[in-house]
């Protein structure tokens, strides 16, 4: 019930939004409470309320069945969900109020996100960039396993040029409330398999207990030749190739790391589309160099795991992966 700005920055996931009171509508009558009386503002905002319920009885809730179930919040679980919950009560529909609303759920998550990752075993899929490391996670919850693939749930690629075109990330909030919810259906005698991370993903911090819980778990090594990880890398990027110019603007980016020269050298070889030659030179000297650092630094054997060589990067090979990691 609570606002649309509201329910943007984080809701349950699956939940539906039908605010009782729209973004103008809740500042209007927060004005009129402060600045001029709560009896008026209640007044108001009853009539508000009021009209927004008709209407949603009208275009959403008019085909649900009397078995429909509705759970209602708002902020606190007071007067909006009390106002949408005792009129679908009235109706006939088993309702629920959800006790204390989003301040109380808020508070479960964070305090889910610090017990839960560590009653886990995470098998951690690590490798270089353009490795497969995404499809070999999405051949696995093919087959069937418990994953957990925070970068499809942050809708971005982890690196300097992993945001995904026509998407934007979510809210911290609603990023830690979908990691909450995918580990709270969890089975715990059951590997979950996850990618390995680092803290942060695109502008996204992840939860410092499931960073714990991953640099603890059992690493799973892949590694590639070079044409492979192009032929991925080419798939993944593609669209960086119909607009030069803005991976012209993330590589500016690595400026202070690689100084002037490499990023010319960069430059020229997207400017003539080279991009076999950019890839190569990219994975060379920034990613593979970064990932080494920061792999070892929490792994402290990496370099004694046995290596999974991907030989295509083709769905099959990592169907095939998918099921020796899986009987392992």
């Amino acid at each position: 019930m609570r606002s649309p700005a509201e329910f943007e920055a984080d809701h349950i996931p699956g939940a539906t939004s039908h605010p009782v009171l729209n973004d103008e509508e809740r500042a209007r009558v927060g004005t009129l409470y402060v600045q001029e009386s709560p009896f008026l503002a209640k007044k108001i905002g009853a009539a508000i309320v009021s009209r927004n319920i008709a209407h949603h009885l009208e275009s959403s809730f008019i085909d649900k069945p009397k078995s429909w179930r509705p759970l209602v919040y708002c902020w606190r679980g007071g007067k909006r969900s009390g106002a949408m919950a005792h009129i679908l009560s009235e109706i006939g529909w088993q309702t629920t109020r959800l006790e204390g609303g989003y301040k109380a759920y808020r508070k479960m998550v964070l305090e889910a996100l610090e017990a839960l990752p560590g009653r886990f075993e995470f098998r951690v899929i690590c490798g270089p960039t353009g490795c497969g490391k995404s499809r070999l996670l999405d051949a696995l919850a093919k087959l069937g396993e418990q994953v957990l693939n925070l970068e499809e749930i942050a809708r971005h690629r982890g690196s300097v040029l992993g945001r995904m075109p026509g998407l934007e990330q979510p809210s911290q909030k609603y990023f830690e409330s979908c990691i909450c919810s995918m580990l709270s259906g969890f089975d715990p005698a059951r590997p979950v398999y996850i990618e390995s991370e680092s803290k942060k993903i695109g502008g996204l911090r992840v939860p410092q207990a499931l960073m714990e819980a991953m640099w603890k778990g059992r690493c799973i090594r892949l590694d590639a030749g070079i044409t492979v990880r192009n032929a991925i890398l080419a798939e993944d990027y593609r669209h960086f190739f119909s607009q030069p110019e803005a991976l012209l603007e993330k590589l500016d980016c690595l400026a202070p790391l690689h100084g002037g020269k490499t990023i010319e050298s960069w430059q020229a070889m997207i400017e003539r589309c080279d991009w076999d030659n950019l890839v190569a030179s990219l994975l060379e000297r920034h990613y593979d160099p970064a990932y080494r650092k920061s792999i070892e630094k929490h792994y402290e054997n990496y370099s004694e795991i046995s290596v999974i060589e991907v030989p295509s990067p083709e769905e099959s090979t990592f169907t095939t992966l998918a099921g020796k990691i899986r009987a392992d």
